[in-house]
Parts: C-alpha cells; sequence; structure tokens
C-alpha cells in the first residue's frame, strides 16, 4: 500500500487581460512558473487569502466583487517534490501593466494559454488551468 502524498492548500488567481494573455509568476530561487496566490493563513478564507497575496506578491489591491470561483483542483506541486497541491481558483481581469512584482516573486510574465512558450510550467497550470481558457 502506498502512503498518500503531502497535500499544500492553496488558494490561485486564473488571471487573465484584456487580449486573453494569463499571468505567471516565478518566485525567487525556482524556475518554475504559475499561478499567483499562495496558502492560506489560519482563519482566512480562500479569496481572503488570495486577495492578500495579491497585494503582498504583486501590489494588486482588489475588491472581493473581481473575483470569479472557478473550482478547486489537484495536481502535483510544482516546487516541493513528493507534495500534491489543492488550488482554490479564482478567475480575474486586471490590465497588463498592473502587477508588479514584488515580496517573493522574481518575475512576471503575460503568456499566450494556447502556446505559452518555453517557460517551464507548474503541472497545475499547464494540465489543467491553462487548458480552460482554451475551451
Amino acid at each position: 500500500m502506498t502512503a498518500a502524498r503531502p497535500v499544500v492548500h492553496v488558494a490561485a488567481a486564473l488571471t487573465v487581460d484584456a487580449a486573453g494573455r494569463a499571468l505567471m509568476v516565478r518566485k525567487h530561487g525556482t524556475s518554475v512558473f504559475m499561478q499567483p496566490g499562495g496558502k492560506m493563513e489560519p482563519g482566512e478564507s480562500p479569496l481572503e487569502a488570495l486577495r492578500r497575496e495579491l497585494v503582498e506578491e504583486l501590489g494588486l489591491v482588489l475588491g472581493a466583487d473581481r473575483f470569479t470561483w472557478l473550482g478547486t483542483f489537484e495536481e502535483d506541486a510544482a516546487n516541493e517534490p513528493g507534495h500534491r497541491v489543492l488550488a482554490e481558483v479564482f478567475r480575474l481581469t486586471v490590465d497588463a501593466d498592473e502587477p508588479v512584482p514584488a515580496a517573493e516573486i522574481a518575475e512576471c510574465r503575460w503568456v499566450d494559454p494556447a502556446d505559452p512558450g518555453d517557460i517551464e510550467l507548474a503541472p497545475l497550470s499547464s494540465r489543467v488551468l491553462l487548458p480552460i481558457l482554451n475551451q
């Protein structure tokens, strides 16, 4: 019998701009791009955590009415080997010039969800979230 892999529970934003491009972020010390977001703190709802993370990581101060719930998705974790990520995902549209990398975010890029280029993507992004935008 195989032991279950540990699960990292996060809130994530499937963020697009007016042109339909998806915002991808890369943390310092990593090579993998993923959707912005992060872990919930005790007592925080997924949306509260996501709004806090977007302020800290990208300088985005957004009202709760800007977010649309997409669902809960699970996939292999990108930066934590042997773990799974369970993501509470919300869709969001922002102007392309609004996000500014801060805190643990080293870089952000806008990509075509159908052809993100040669960047390394997190499994959740490549297998689940970007395909949602291509439907």
